[in-house]
């Protein structure tokens, strides 16, 4: 699309599900969901432009540049409308989508997302920082990177907690071996992140997930955006559905497949797609909030107890 590889890839049928990666991954990183997550639906998850194997131009690496490549993407496969998945970094790419095409997001599901406080783990902050793409230059040449990346597998097959992520750092790590990709995730982290931490939030425009079911997931042990923003989630739009799991931590769909599985098919299953209203749409920006007296009626959200 516009010149550029995209890679994806596109299996199931039924509803469509649209999965959107982290800072650094790529559509590996939902590799323990995808089939389950195929029985009931039209999986899509995409490598993000200048992760995985799509191609790493320079280029618009914005939270709006994203949302209009995913918009593209499901016009090429022929998908009207999705629920949105993101992670990370992607939560921030599928709040943005939802805000620019509301129209084709039927439902919104964070996990561990960004955009719901400024607070960060300090190494995404130092990706940001000038020098980046040169620092990183030695520290993945070939022996430093297999023995840095081995060492991290290790301190993840010790089962402490702190190190449960490692094992998803190190292939994040691996991938900034080539420089095109290095200078790519620095590009996406300026956009959104800078020393003091998040930029983007969410907070502003919150009010507008009252057309909009939410459902926010969090691993409780999660070290590289708090848990403590689930709450945060819940405080900006309290219709949301919020689930804490615990044991889990930055990548709760990987922690705990079945769990996470089990959770959106029953978000989904319960929340009614989203109805695009222009005229609703218009109040709410007017009002920053459901017009007293409006005739259609919010969409209703489950709520359930956060499992523990």
């Amino acid at each position: 699309m516009h010149g550029h590889r995209r890679a994806f890839v596109k299996t199931g049928s039924g509803p469509a599900v649209l999965l959107l990666h982290g800072l650094g991954a790529d559509h590996t990183t939902w590799g323990p969901i995808v089939d389950q997550l195929a029985r009931r639906y039209t999986v899509i998850a995409p490598d993000l432009l200048g992760h995985g194997q799509s191609a790493k131009p320079r280029a618009d690496y914005t939270l709006g540049g994203y949302a209009n490549g995913m918009r593209d993407l499901l016009t090429v496969l022929g998908i009207d409308k999705a629920t949105l998945v993101g992670h990370s970094f992607g939560g921030g790419v599928a709040m943005q989508f939802a805000y620019q095409f509301p129209e084709r997001t039927e439902r919104l599901v964070l996990v561990g997302s960004g955009g719901l406080g400024p607070e960060v783990t300090p190494v995404i902050r130092a990706i940001s920082t000038p020098g980046f793409e040169l620092v990183m230059a030695p520290l993945t040449m070939p022996g430093v990177r297999h023995v840095a990346a081995a060492a991290m597998r290790a301190l993840k097959r010790t089962g402490i907690k702190e190190f449960r992520d490692f094992d998803e750092v190190a292939t994040i790590y691996e991938s900034f071996r080539e420089y095109d990709a290095r200078s790519a995730i620095a590009h996406v982290t300026r956009a959104v992140v800078d020393w003091r931490g998040q930029i983007v939030t969410m907070a502003d425009r919150a009010y507008l997930t009252e057309a909009m079911p939410l459902c926010v997931i969090w691993g409780e042990d999660d070290r590289v955006i708090p848990a403590s923003h689930a709450s945060l989630a819940a405080e900006l739009a309290p219709g949301a559905r919020v689930e804490l799991i615990a044991n889990a931590g930055h990548f709760p769909h990987k922690d705990h497949p079945e769990r996470f599985v089990r959770i959106l098919n029953d978000f989904i299953r319960k929340s009614p797609p989203a109805a695009y209203s222009r005229a609703r749409f218009r109040s709410l920006l007017r009002n920053g909030r459901v017009p007293a007296g409006a005739t259609e009626q919010p969409v209703e959200i489950a709520t359930v107890t956060p499992i523990r």
